[in-house]
């Protein structure tokens, strides 16, 4: 069989192997419950600024 060929018991071998997993309860999604901090770090007018200095552009 060449590669890339099709192969029917293959296929099937694996359907049946696939139709046999289990879900269970433990692999569902939780609820989260607590909080969430993020810093937004500096803001578009700095990050411009960083980004001209870097590029050679703008004088201190």
């Amino acid at each position: 069989m060449s590669m890339g060929a099709y192969d029917e018991n293959e296929h099937e071998r694996r359907e049946q192997k696939t139709a046999q997993i289990d879900i269970e309860s433990d692999d569902r999604r939780g609820d989260f419950h607590g909080t969430l901090e993020f810093d937004a770090g500096d803001s578009a007018e700095a990050l411009l600024d960083q980004f001209r200095k870097i590029k050679g552009d703008h004088a201190d």
